[in-house]
């Protein structure tokens, strides 16, 4: 069980050290990096490459942005299989229906319960 979480806490830390690397060295803003970070996913999901990490380190790379890049890849491609053509519109959006789902209610909730403040 402690070589699960540790194997979990290192790939997970290893792509939160490479984001921070990114913010500190580089020029692009954070938007930019969250969003290479879902391509990437994708793109690692759609060559097989990321699913033997995400069953390798568990949560470690299924919970980042890459896993849920790799979600993506994977509900599109069963759904091309199952559907057909339409099956690359919906199978992202059927497979992460539930990710997006919390997504928007913690952001509704966030919302209703805490003020924003002005950005000076």
């Amino acid at each position: 069980m402690w070589i699960e979480f540790l194997k979990a806490f290192f790939v997970g830390g290893a792509l939160c050290l490479i984001g921070q690397i990114f913010i500190d060295r580089t020029k692009l803003t954070p938007a930019r990096i969250l969003t290479a970070y879902v391509v990437a996913g994708v793109i690692l999901g759609a060559v097989g490459l990321y699913q033997p990490l995400a069953d390798w380190a568990g949560a470690g790379a299924t919970v980042p942005l890459t896993g849920f890049g790799n979600l993506l890849a994977k509900g599109v491609r069963t759904a091309v299989e199952e559907k057909g053509f339409i099956g690359a519109f919906t199978g992202g959006f059927t497979a992460a229906a539930g990710g997006i789902c919390s997504a928007i209610v913690a952001g509704l909730l966030a919302a209703v319960f805490f003020k924003s403040k002005e950005k000076y």
